[in-house]
């Protein structure tokens, strides 16, 4: 029988560190594993805050010495929504018996090299297969009333969604669907995989992003297989570009 280690994995990793060298030591050795669906990368504490309560990912690689929030912090603010699985990754031992208490799986002291690391991350992934109490699970089909009726709009079909004050507008090609429910609601119920924010008040499908364009103010707007240009806020323009760029990558 093969026991859960064993089985083909699916997980959503994010990793939290100020310095990009790190992050990117961390991710170039993590796209090397076949079980690893997605990575995100956050440059700070409240960044990762921010990202690991829209994305829930399945693991996260976190820093303790960042400047502002650090690690421990990021606990402390999210309480009951931090994953499960997390690896503190740090340059200093001194905070190792603090990481432990705080609740993480394992410590990686840096530098460290690649089996210290797989071994890490064999812990995850073990712990993943094992205890984790339910997969991901977001919504295929919205139920959407208009006039005398109510259409069940298929949510791969969607192209993009815009805040209306507490309502959403679903467009659909050249469809727009009115949604009673907030936009922050809504994202909760859709596959942060597909559907990412790019405005405070616009979710895209990035399956429908045919690129990114560069403005002469020096703004981006992000244009969709459609035709549609919607603008990118520069909150969220590194993470679309990431984003996008995993995809591209066939992840």
């Amino acid at each position: 029988m093969t026991s859960p280690d064993e089985r083909s994995q699916s997980i959503h990793v994010l990793v939290v560190d100020d310095e990009a060298l790190a992050r990117r030591n961390l991710t170039l050795l993590l796209r090397k594993d076949p079980d690893i669906a997605s990575i995100i990368e956050c440059s700070s504490g409240l960044e990762a805050i921010e990202e690991i309560r829209r994305s829930r990912p399945d693991l996260v690689f976190l820093d303790v010495q960042m400047p502002e929030c650090d690690g421990f912090d990021v606990f402390e603010i999210l309480g009951a929504d931090m994953p499960e699985t997390v690896i503190f990754v740090t340059a200093y031992d001194a905070y190792a018996l603090r990481a432990f208490e705080a609740g993480a799986l394992d410590y990686l002291l840096k530098p460290f090299d690649d089996a210290r690391f797989h071994r890490a991350l064999a812990r995850a992934k073990e712990k993943l297969a094992r205890y984790a109490p339910t997969q991901r699970r977001s919504i295929s089909r919205i139920a959407v009333k208009s006039r005398n009726q109510t259409l069940f709009l298929d949510v791969s079909d969607i192209d993009w969604i815009e805040a209306a004050s507490y309502y959403a507008c679903i467009h659909i090609g050249a469809a727009t669907h009115i949604l009673r429910r907030t936009l922050q609601e809504l994202e909760q119920d859709l596959d942060a995989r597909t559907f990412a924010r790019i405005h405070r008040s616009i979710i895209v499908n990035l399956d429908r992003v045919r690129g990114l364009e560069l403005q002469d103010g020096g703004e981006y707007e992000v244009v969709l297989n459609s035709g549609e240009r919607l603008r990118l806020s520069r909150r969220y323009r590194k993470r679309i570009q990431e984003r996008l760029g995993e995809l591209a990558g066939g992840r």
